[in-house]
């Protein structure tokens, strides 16, 4: 049987909001497999869908910039919040962000890219050298329309396009600008507290609607539900999934009564033309990077049995 250990359960615990005692059990049930001890807590009815980001684990500042009809977002991490205060580091933040606006947002490209005199690589090795911390550019990303306009929200907001969450939202339409511009921003603002997976069904990973779909099954079998009734709970669970972690499906923020996809197709009287959403880009500053907190760990460690 495999080990299970404090860092297994700490992270099977923030992924479900199991308890810890649970989160130990499906590990062992599980074999050691974080994602199966997932799908079981599930099944057990002791864990949300597991849908949730990671939690924010790195420190640093997502950047975000736009220019008619193209938006980027950036993640650049340091080692302490601190630094993300820091003039300096923020003004990094905003020049790499920039770069990818007028360049590319391939990162080895964007490294590469000049500013004055410097590369982005060397300006941030120059912001280490005078910070004192280490800065890493994680990961960019660009959304561009050929008629349309793209628009960005930040959320938890330190200075102008920089924060801990960073949204970029694209619309194809030949409508009205400001109404456009306005409709973009209130997804944006939207994705930001909805964490949509996918735009729809059909961009969602096969593997993740396979999984969600053996969850369902395997939920209603448990329960004793006859085998020619299992398939229906199944779509029927897909369609509420659908709801939870697709974009066009979820209910809008701004008004929880409709759809995004309906909030859109209304506006489209005021836009004045059809109105698509094209994609959207949501970075939360640290998500899938583990922080490591010491009292937690060892509250886990007492729990796992290695206190």
């Amino acid at each position: 049987m495999a080990e299970i250990t404090a860092a297994m359960v700490k992270e099977l615990r923030e992924k479900t909001g199991a308890g810890m005692m649970d989160c130990k059990t499906a590990l062992n049930e599980s074999g050691g497999d974080v994602e199966a001890a997932v799908d079981w807590l599930r099944k057990k009815g002791l864990a949300k869908a597991a849908k949730k980001a990671g939690r924010v684990a790195a420190e640093g500042l997502i950047g975000v910039a736009v220019s008619d009809k193209k938006g980027v977002v950036v993640e650049v991490n340091s080692e302490t919040d601190f630094v993300a205060r820091n003039e300096q580091f923020q003004g990094l933040v905003k020049m790499i962000a920039q770069a990818a606006l007028h360049g590319s947002a391939d990162l080895d490209a964007l490294n590469a890219r000049k500013v004055g005199d410097l590369t982005i690589a060397d300006a941030i090795a120059s912001a280490i050298a005078t910070i004192g911390e280490n800065i890493t550019l994680r990961r960019a990303t660009s959304l561009h329309v050929g008629q349309g306009v793209a628009a960005s929200y930040v959320h938890s907001q330190v200075t102008e396009g920089l924060g801990k969450i960073g949204v970029i939202v694209a619309l194809e339409s030949a409508g009205k600008r400001d109404e456009l511009m306005a409709l973009a921003r209130m997804i944006a603002m939207h994705v930001a507290a909805s964490n949509p997976l996918a735009l729809d069904a059909s961009g969602l990973d096969p593997a993740v609607v396979q999984r969600e779909r053996g969850v369902l099954s395997d939920k209603a079998r448990a329960q004793g539900k006859p085998a020619n009734v299992i398939d229906k709970i199944v779509e029927s669970g897909l369609k509420t999934y659908y709801k939870e972690v697709c974009l066009l499906d979820q209910a809008f923020v701004h008004d929880p009564g409709k759809s995004v996809a309906q909030a859109v197709k209304e506006a489209e009287g005021k836009g004045g033309g059809p109105i698509k959403v094209t994609g959207f880009v949501r970075y939360a500053l640290g998500e899938g990077i583990e922080r490591h907190d010491s009292d937690f760990a060892a509250e886990v460690a007492a729990a796992a049995g290695q206190g």
